[in-house]
């Protein structure tokens, strides 16, 4: 990392921080039960078997930004049904996670979680993690009037709401689309990608940073009072 990087990290106000496949593992593949529920909700809800749901449910996903979105706009979906019905999973495969929950006890600013998926949601997991205490607020996709990242309007509201400067904000996501609203408003950005994508960085303007190990790296940094 460059001396600014590392100012500018070291100074954050806030940290914005991705719930899925972020704050836990990818290989934990828990999203893979919620697509597998997003996909049975849609089946039951089109009359269409499970093949055909996938199909939708990755284009809606591709043309709306998330698949809940597409049903909403082209089907008048109560959002919070859905919501309710695919994060209705167990949490089985996610360990409490001390060596995160030191990295961010050690990290000097305020720590929002900036999530597509519920309040609930984030709440359940971030409890079976043990790390609830760090995080200030939830801004998931009810806050943001359901309009998902990476919609710029969602990064916008988000600043408004809890009075976020993004030039004194860290973004980490694990979805490097995410990331370039996160960047055009002047946020440090972080991905964690998965390994075979990590070429997907080479010569990104808006990736500043590429993570494999969340707790090391963010036990890493030269913050103040370390």
């Amino acid at each position: 990392m460059s001396p600014t990087t590392d100012r500018r990290l070291a100074e954050a106000e806030t940290w914005l921080f991705d719930l899925d496949n972020t704050l836990y593992p990818a290989r934990c593949n828990l999203f893979a039960e919620i697509e597998l529920r997003m996909r049975q909700f849609i089946a039951d809800m089109l009359a269409v078997d499970l093949a055909e749901a996938g199909r939708r449910q990755k284009d809606y996903s591709r043309r709306h930004g998330t698949t809940l979105r597409g049903l909403m706009s082209e089907h008048g979906l109560d959002p919070r049904a859905f919501l309710a019905y695919v994060h209705d999973i167990r949490l089985d495969a996610l360990e409490p996670a001390p060596e995160l929950d030191r990295a961010l006890a050690a990290l000097p600013a305020r720590k929002i979680v900036f999530t597509n998926g519920s309040v609930s949601h984030a709440e359940r997991v971030m409890e079976r993690l043990g790390i609830a205490r760090h995080f200030a607020a939830i801004y998931d996709i009810a806050a943001a009037g359901f309009v998902p990242k990476p919609d710029a309007a969602s990064y916008e509201r988000l600043c408004r709401l809890h009075a976020v400067r993004p030039q004194t904000a860290v973004m980490v996501e694990d979805m490097a689309r995410n990331l370039l609203p996160a960047h055009a408003l002047g946020m440090t950005t972080v991905w964690l990608p998965e390994a075979e994508r990590r070429q997907e960085a080479e010569g990104a303007v808006h990736i500043h940073h590429v993570v494999d190990d969340l707790p090391a790296w963010l036990a890493s940094l030269p913050m103040h009072g370390n």
